[in-house]
């Protein structure tokens, strides 16, 4: 067993649990209902295959990006799911032991080809190099979830957490649908109307739980969203409740375009070579 986890409490965060319910069969071990929620122990947690630590803020993270086009027209697309610690800070490529460069193979090992085929669709890379942006993500993100580790498993074959990582992300990404929110609230992709920053956040909460989620902007043009979550239990089987993001959104406060994707289905995405701007100005490139 890994040594007693530590945190401080971060705060109250407002109430609400989403529960995620996923078509896979996962084998990790069962854990205790009156575990804490990863960033909100005052005491320690000694179950460290049940509790997210140090990356105990799980962010869901979505492109809109249109030159070239990402994705069906009226979808937005996968980015990662990425641990961040408790203030905002984050690790990254955690144990080389486990980085891949087979994700394909490794899915279609696992029978998970359901999962492969809308990988393709809805994660793509922006070069059509799909292997390696999942590996990416995988080997700097993944490795990082200390509750996925191979030991929490009670049932283990090689390369299943990387199988359930993906799907618990997608199973995320299905459940926070940012286009229909958005169009729900009358924000549409145009080439001439622009919207204000507080209408985008206020109909985005809609999806998660009332809690804005974090966005971006690239020359003025809305092209990202992160959804920040705490977990109860491990981060495949466990509770994931939405929280305020712990990083303060860009674009301006109105005048944001939300440029329509091009009609065609030869579709791409972006690199995930770009720069992610924190809190306080730092940058994290991804």
């Amino acid at each position: 067993m890994p040594s007693t986890l530590s945190l401080p409490s971060m705060g109250a965060f407002a109430l609400g649990v989403m529960q995620l319910v996923s078509g896979a069969m996962f084998d990790l071990g069962t854990c205790p209902s009156d575990i804490p929620y990863s960033c909100q122990n005052s005491t320690a947690v000694e179950d460290t295959c049940c509790f997210n630590s140090p990356g105990g803020a799980l962010l869901l993270t979505q492109f809109w990006d249109t030159d070239p086009a990402t994705g069906p027209s009226d979808s937005w697309t996968l980015h990662g799911l990425w641990p961040d610690n408790c203030d905002g800070s984050y690790g990254q490529y955690c144990d080389n032991l486990r980085e891949y460069s087979n994700i394909t193979d490794i899915l279609q090992e696992q029978g998970r080809t359901e999962l492969l085929s809308y990988m393709k669709t809805y994660w793509p890379d922006y070069q059509g190099d799909d292997e390696t942006f999942w590996e990416h993500e995988w080997n700097k993100h993944g490795t990082c979830i200390n509750t996925i580790e191979p030991s929490c498993y009670t049932d283990y074959t090689p390369q299943k957490e990387v199988g359930d990582y993906l799907e618990r992300a997608v199973d995320l990404f299905k459940g926070l649908d940012t286009y229909k929110a958005l169009a729900a609230a009358g924000i549409t992709p145009s080439s001439s109307k622009t919207y204000k920053k507080s209408d985008i956040l206020s109909a985005l909460a809609e999806i998660h739980d009332g809690h804005e989620p974090y966005i971006s902007c690239e020359s003025g043009a809305l092209n990202q969203v992160w959804y920040f979550f705490n977990i109860k239990g491990n981060a495949i089987t466990g509770d994931y409740k939405a929280i305020d993001p712990l990083a303060t959104s860009g674009c301006s406060s109105s005048g944001i375009k939300y440029v329509p994707k091009p009609t065609s289905n030869n579709v791409t995405t972006r690199s995930w070579k770009f720069q992610r701007n924190k809190a306080k100005k730092s940058v994290r490139s991804e």
